[in-house]
């Protein structure tokens, strides 16, 4: 983790505004099919039901699926706690609710980063109250000493400095979210 290569580096629009590489293209997509290998021997007799993080979780999530080897079901769920900034608010408001029912099904959150663990926090209770068999994350980042609640996380991708990072399906203002790789944040908001 942590190459200083931009080999994989495509998007010059953005170069003016990226910090050095946090992880790497070929990092995220080995580590993706390790977290894939995984679910798939933990989940082998009971398929889950992944929930995608709406919006910063699409790229894993795509990656993620297609390395378990399971017929996973998945679907959607849009929180909000940033807004337009680059710390969380601490506020929490779903903006988009899951289609399906999660009563007795195995579900896995699938997160892209955690870093003060509120909005994971109010999502697992929040899924919890819906019965389901049981309920685990999946988190492609971690971010180092920021949590304020105490997390379990069963699958992480990666534990990585408290920088605000982008790439990958993480954005600010919503661009940055196509970049292949992980980049720490250095332009203005």
């Amino acid at each position: 983790m942590g190459s200083l290569s931009r080999d994989d580096f495509t998007a010059r629009w953005a170069e003016r505004d990226l910090g050095e590489v946090v992880v790497s293209a070929k990092e995220i997509a080995d580590r993706v099919s390790e977290l894939g290998r995984q679910i798939s021997q933990d989940y082998a007799n009971r398929p889950p039901l992944l929930v995608c993080v709406l919006k910063g979780a699409v790229n894993f999530m795509a990656d993620l699926m297609r390395a378990i080897e399971l017929p996973v079901e998945i679907d959607f769920m849009a929180v909000s706690s940033y807004g337009a900034a680059t710390k969380t608010s601490g506020v929490v408001r779903i903006v988009k609710d899951l289609d399906v029912d999660l009563a007795n099904r195995d579900v896995v959150i699938v997160e892209d980063v955690v870093d003060s663990g509120l909005t994971l926090n109010y999502l697992r209770q929040y899924l919890g109250a819906r019965s389901p068999r049981s309920l685990e994350v999946c988190a492609l980042l971690l971010k180092e000493g920021e949590q304020r609640v105490e997390q379990s996380l069963k699958y992480v991708g990666f534990t990585i400095p408290a920088d605000f990072v982008v790439g990958y399906g993480l954005d600010v203002n919503e661009k940055y979210r196509n970049l292949d790789a992980i980049y720490s944040f250095i332009g203005e908001v």
